[in-house]
């Protein structure tokens, strides 16, 4: 238990700081963009007219520190302590390129159908009054909003990474690889612009490829629009809201600024 413990103590900084660092870049970039150097620019973008105010930014940004927290001890947990007993690969020479490639495919679903189910539930009225709350404090979402979770849910969103060490034979270069398209696709929900064209989500993919319309709408309603990548499971059964596509044409429709 000792080693375990001082092996947790000597990886936790590096690996707390490059999910941080992650967080920071994805994050930083988009909010610099869209919010500061170019916010004029892309008003006729923006999903809802208001701004969050700064008290929104701070509480987003604490919370988000928070669950990078708790994102670290299961990463650590996942690829240094449970690492014998899962699927991972340990030299990226042992397959071609081409299979890890393909490993990202079961990630993606994985993570899709994973999370959906997870957020459903965190709109249990006990879970969400006591825990999920917390991310819906934004209900005009930024891109500080990607990580801001309550602990509890933080556990919830990191176990991904656990399920995906012992479901999918990859390496961890791979699946770091793919919680960077993770938490870049996750600022792009929460980011308050619609960057997808007029008429994308009418189009056979854009039927089934999640927007920040429609999850900036699950913030501001509260239900419906579970999905994190795809609508696939909001269509399939039945959650999306009825007012998704009258919201995506509003907010890509031609306007001055």
């Amino acid at each position: 238990m000792s080693g375990i413990i001082e092996k947790f103590q000597s990886l936790f900084p590096i690996v707390y700081f490059n999910i941080g660092i992650r967080y920071l870049i994805a994050a930083g970039i988009a909010f610099l963009f869209f919010y500061v150097l170019y916010r004029n620019k892309f008003l006729t973008k923006r999903i809802q007219s208001a701004f969050p105010k700064i008290a929104d930014y701070r509480r987003d940004f604490f919370y988000s520190m928070l669950t990078i927290f708790f994102f670290s001890i299961i990463a650590i947990l996942t690829f240094f302590i449970l690492r014998p007993y899962t699927l991972l690969y340990d030299a990226l020479s042992d397959r071609s390129l081409g299979y890890w490639l393909l490993t990202v495919i079961p990630m993606f679903f994985i993570h899709d159908f994973y999370f959906y189910w997870a957020h459903r539930l965190m709109h249990h009225p006990t879970l969400f009054r006591s825990v999920h709350k917390v991310h819906h404090l934004s209900t005009n979402p930024s891109p500080w909003t990607a990580y801001a979770f309550h602990p509890f849910e933080a556990f919830i969103e990191a176990a991904i990474i656990l399920i995906l060490a012992f479901t999918v034979p990859t390496h961890p270069f791979i699946i770091m690889l793919f919680m960077v398209f993770q938490i870049i696709y996750n600022v792009y929900g929460h980011l308050g612009y619609e960057l997808f064209p007029k008429g994308f989500h009418r189009t056979w993919i854009g039927r089934y490829i999640n927007t920040s319309v429609s999850h900036n709408q699950h913030h501001a309603h509260f239900h419906g629009n579970y999905g994190l990548y795809t609508l696939i499971w909001d269509r399939l059964f039945g959650t999306i809201r009825a007012d998704y596509d009258e919201s995506f044409e509003k907010a890509t429709r031609p306007r001055s600024s």
